[in-house]
C-alpha cells in the first residue's frame, strides 16, 4: 500500500485515524502497532514475520543491555549484546538484499553459473533495520533508556507513516513521544496540511515528470541525441526529488496527525552551492545515521587526512550499496566520494575565497554534478548507464540533436518547457516564501490553518484524487531500497 493510492486515502487512513482517536490513550500504541502490521501486510504478508523478528530481537537486545548495565557489566555484557544486535540486523539485511547480487557477481567473474535465490526484497527493510540498530546502539551509549513495553517498541519499529521509506526516525528522536505524546487539534490540522503538500508533490509533479522520463527512455541509436539525454536526466532529477521529498512530507504530516514530530528529511537540496552542501540537505536522516553510527566511530576527521579519506570511502561505498544491490549504486556512491574529496581538498577553500562571487555559477556546477549522478543511479544496467552518460557529452550527439533531429529535439524541449519551469520553481524555497507572504499574519493565529491554507489543502486533495483516478502511472522509487 502506498500513500498516494485511493485505498489508503479513501479507506485505510480515515478508518485508522477515526479508531485511533476513539481509542483510550493507553491503547493507542497497540492500535497503531496493529494498523501498521495491516498496512505492511497489504503488499507482502509473509514478510511481516521478518519485521516482527527484528522487533523482538532488538527489544530483547535493548533489555539485555539495560540488565548488564545494571549489573556493572557494560564493557562485557552490554558490548556483546550491541555486537549481536548489529551482526543480526546486518545479517538479515545482507541476506535478503545482497545474496543474489553476490551470486550474480560471482557468476559474471567466474562463469560458474550458480543459481540465484530469487529473493524478493522486503519493503522498507533498509529503513527499519537502520532504525532498530540505532536503538540498541543508543541504549548502549546511554542516550536512551531501554523500552520495557514491547507493544510500544513494536509500534515504533513498524509505525506505518515512516515504515517503508523513511525518514529514518531514530528512537532518540521520538523516545518521549512513544509513551507520552500530546495530540492536539492544531497538530492534526498541520499534519493534514503537510500531508497534502507531499501528496501534491508526488502526484502532480513527480508522477508527471516520471511519465516524461519513461517516454524518453525508449530513444536509442541515432535518435538518442544529447538534447534528449539531458531532458531525460533532468526529468529524472525532478522525479526523484519530488517523489521522495513528497513522501517524506506525507510521512511527517502523518506523524503529526498521530502526535509525533519526525525529523525533516529535505531542505531544498537543489539550491545547494556545492555537492557537500547538497548532502547536508538531501535525505538528511540517512546522512545523519551514517555520520553518527559509522563515520564518527571510524574516527571521522580526527586521525589525519589519510584516515579521513578512508572513512569517507567506506561511508560512501556503503551509502551507494544501501540504496541498492547493483554495481551502479556502488559506483554512484564512489562517484560522490570522489566529488566530495575534490571539494574537501580543493574546491571548498576556493569557494570560500570567492564567496562574494555569483552563487549561480556554483549552483550550476552542483546541479550538473547531481544530474549526472542521477543518470548512473537510475540505470541498474551499467551498459545503459554509460550509454546515456556518454550521450550527455557526446559531440556527435549534440551535432545530431541540433541538425538531423533538431525538429524532434526542439519539439520535446518546447513541449516540456512550461512544466520544467514549474518543476524548477517548485524545488526552490520561493513558493514557500511567496505563500507565507500571501497568507500574512493569519498563519500565526494559534497555529491553526487559515482560510487560504484550508483552501490549498482541499484543492491539492481534489486535484490529486482526480489525477490518481484518471491516471495509471503511480510508482514510488524508494520502495526498492
Amino acid at each position: 500500500m502506498v500513500f498516494s493510492s485511493m485505498v489508503f486515502l479513501g479507506i485505510f487512513l480515515p478508518v485508522v485515524g477515526a479508531v485511533y482517536y476513539l481509542t483510550p490513550k493507553k491503547f493507542r500504541n497497540l492500535w497503531l502497532f496493529v494498523a501498521s502490521l495491516m498496512f505492511y501486510g497489504w503488499g507482502e504478508p509473509k514478510y511481516i514475520l521478518i519485521m516482527l523478528f527484528s522487533t523482538v530481537f532488538d527489544y530483547v537486545n535493548g533489555r539485555m543491555i539495560g540488565y548488564f548495565d545494571g549489573k556493572g557489566l557494560h564493557d562485557r555484557g552490554s558490548k556483546a549484546m550491541v555486537v549481536i544486535s548489529c551482526l543480526g540486523n546486518l545479517g538479515i539485511l545482507g541476506f535478503f538484499k545482497y545474496t543474489d547480487f553476490v551470486i550474480r557477481s560471482i557468476n559474471d567473474i567466474s562463469g560458474l553459473g550458480l543459481s540465484a535465490l530469487q529473493l524478493a526484497l522486503p519493503i522498507g527493510i533498509s529503513f527499519y533495520t537502520f532504525q532498530t540498530m540505532s536503538y540498541t546502539i543508543d541504549v548502549y551509549r546511554g542516550l536512551v533508556k531501554p523500552q520495557k513495553n514491547i507493544i510500544s517498541f513494536g509500534m515504533y519499529v513498524c509505525m506505518f507513516p515512516q515504515l517503508i521509506a523513511g525518514p529514518i526516525v531514530r528512537y532518540q528522536d521520538v523516545a518521549r513521544e512513544v509513551d507520552r505524546r500530546r495530540e492536539s487539534e492544531t497538530l492534526r490540522q498541520r499534519g493534514i496540511y503537510r500531508f497534502m503538500i507531499g501528496l501534491g508533490k508526488k502526484v502532480l509533479l513527480a508522477n508527471q515528470a516520471g511519465e516524461i522520463y519513461q517516454q524518453l527512455q525508449v530513444f536509442s541509436g541515432a535518435e538518442l541525441t544529447a538534447p534528449v539525454a539531458w531532458l531525460s536526466a533532468i526529468m529524472y532529477t525532478f522525479q526523484i526529488y519530488f517523489d521522495f521529498s513528497g513522501y517524506s512530507d506525507m510521512a511527517i504530516g502523518l506523524g503529526m496527525f498521530f502526535g509525533f514530530h519526525f525529523p525533516e528529511n529535505f531542505d531544498h537540496p537543489y539550491e545547494s552551492t556545492s555537492v557537500t552542501e547538497f548532502w547536508r540537505r538531501w535525505h538528511m536522516t540517512l546522512s545523519t545515521w551514517f555520520r553518527e553510527y559509522l563515520y564518527i566511530p571510524l574516527g571521522g576527521n580526527r586521525r589525519g587526512m589519510g584516515r579521513q579519506i578512508f572513512n569517507l570511502f567506506v561511508v560512501w561505498a556503503l551509502t551507494g550499496l544501501w540504496h541498492g544491490a547493483d554495481w551502479n549504486f556502488l559506483l554512484w556512491g564512489l562517484y560522490y566520494f570522489l566529488l566530495l574529496l575534490v571539494e574537501k581538498l580543493f574546491l571548498l577553500g576556493w569557494f570560500q575565497k570567492h564567496e562574494r562571487g555569483p552563487k549561480i555559477l556554483r549552483r550550476i556546477y552542483t546541479m550538473l554534478a547531481v544530474t549526472c549522478g542521477w543518470v548512473l543511479f537510475s540505470h541498474t544496467d551499467l551498459s545503459q548507464a554509460l550509454l546515456w552518460w556518454k550521450s550527455l557529452f557526446s559531440f556527435d550527439g549534440w551535432k545530431r540533436g541540433l541538425t538531423d533531429h533538431l525538429a524532434s529535439s526542439g519539439y520535446l524541449w518546447l513541449h516540456s518547457l512550461p512544466f520544467l519551469v514549474i518543476l524548477i520553481l517548485g524545488c526552490t524555497s520561493l513558493p514557500k516564501r511567496w505563500w507565507k507572504a500571501l497568507i500574512g499574519p493569519d498563519e500565526r493565529r494559534e497555529g491553526h490553518l487559515c482560510r487560504r491554507e484550508i483552501l490549498l489543502t482541499v484543492c491539492l486533495f481534489v486535484v490529486s484524487v482526480i489525477y490518481l483516478v484518471s491516471g495509471s502511472y503511480n510508482p514510488f522509487l524508494y520502495f526498492r531500497f
